[in-house]
């Protein structure tokens, strides 16, 4: 049987796994790439679980990145990450890497791409969609990147080394995809529903608990076995995406649609962790938990720690107006398995507002490096 080769390391980044490569190991060819890049991972699986392939049979662990070497003067490197179907022969790469770009700049010094600098070495990263520089500042010791460390990560079991990803942006793009920092939305069964709808890598719906009915301190096993509050926020979804022009409300509605998260927000509260640990009030400074993919997320990845530091900078949202926060403080993010702080600076944009920075600090790691074996006899390949 033919069989591919591939180099290709499978790297943890945030509460997130992938499988990296360099761009030139792939097919050049978008077709053929993706094809292969679906066999790696096995998909599509009728069966959910990408048994014959490397995916975890989840969201957040069945995603690819590619890395190139960058042709911009401002930038070190270039990368695309690709959320793949589980059950369907799809990748999309309209991602952004989430959890998972903190982890293209340690990538991107193993492999070569750029020459480790003693102390910290910031890789200048380019990210086509949607746009934005990153800069991942990675400590190096001896030549190697420093994966051990003392920063703790909720979500991940065990210390490691801290990477701090900024995000840059020049202000140019409006963080208020309707020009309000506040709007209505009318929701069967619940009525007017005052929202703050935001855009920045992801487009984010956030909402006070209180209006939703809810505390915020939510649990996600129980809360994903309540079929009927789901579907309520489902609709909040739905009414989100048709207000922020996403979509059209037939497009909305239909199964599998891209709507936007979901946050609801109260203030600082001590709570219980899904692990079971003592989040005491002090130590945050809002209480969130989000909704995607028509379940309560575990987590808080990278896209919705900026987004919501974001809605906390932005003077007059509806988390500006819960969250207890001060300018160029990190707003602690207290969500169901634990506490993620993030900063984001706003600028005035016409009668909106801007995004200038904002930063991230999570842990990344190599978990294995050599090749994927890929089948790649007649009908082998997707």
């Amino acid at each position: 049987m033919a069989v591919l080769k591939i180099p290709a390391v499978y790297m943890r980044g945030g509460t997130s796994k992938g499988v990296f490569f360099n761009a030139r190991d792939l097919p050049r060819d978008p077709e053929q790439r993706d094809r292969v890049l679906l066999r790696v991972l096995g998909s599509p699986d009728p069966y959910s679980r990408q048994a014959d392939g490397m995916g975890g049979a989840s969201p957040s662990t069945s995603k690819v990145v590619v890395v190139d070497a960058s042709s911009r003067d401002d930038c070190d490197v270039e990368y695309r990450c690709g959320q793949v179907a589980i059950d369907r022969p799809v990748i999309d790469w309209s991602a952004n890497g989430g959890s998972l770009a903190v982890a293209v700049g340690p990538y991107a010094i193993q492999q070569g791409l750029v020459a480790p600098r003693e102390g910290t070495t910031v890789v200048r990263i380019w990210q086509p969609h949607p746009g934005r520089w990153l800069a991942a500042h990675v400590e190096v010791r001896g030549g190697e990147v420093m994966e051990d460390g003392v920063f703790t990560e909720d979500g991940v079991p065990f210390p490691a080394a801290e990477v701090r990803l900024d995000f840059i942006d020049d202000g140019s793009t409006s963080l208020l995809p309707t020009g309000r920092v506040q709007d209505t939305l009318e929701i069967d069964g619940v009525g007017a529903l005052p929202v703050s709808l935001i855009r920045t890598d992801e487009a984010t719906i956030f909402v006070r608990a209180s209006d939703l009915g809810l505390n915020g301190r939510e649990k996600p096993d129980a809360f994903n076995r309540d079929a009927k509050t789901l579907a309520r926020l489902e609709t909040v979804r739905i009414e989100g995406a048709v207000a922020m022009g996403l979509m059209s409300r037939a497009r909305a509605e239909k199964a599998g649609a891209p709507l936007p998260r979901l946050v609801w927000v109260a203030p600082p509260m001590s709570y219980k962790s899904a692990s079971g640990g003592d989040i005491p009030r002090d130590s945050i400074d809002v209480l969130a938990r989000g909704i995607a993919d028509g379940h309560m997320q575990r987590g808080f990845g990278t896209r919705s720690a900026i987004s919501l530091a974001v809605a906390a900078a932005v003077p007059g949202s509806v988390v500006s107006q819960v969250a207890r926060t001060l300018p160029g403080v990190a707003t602690r993010i207290g969500h169901a398995s634990g506490v993620q702080a993030a900063w984001a600076t706003v600028v005035p944009k016409g009668a909106g507002w801007g995004l200038e920075r904002a930063t991230v600090s999570r842990t990344a790691r190599c978990l294995m490096s050599g090749w994927v074996h890929v089948p790649a006899g007649p009908g082998r390949l997707c």
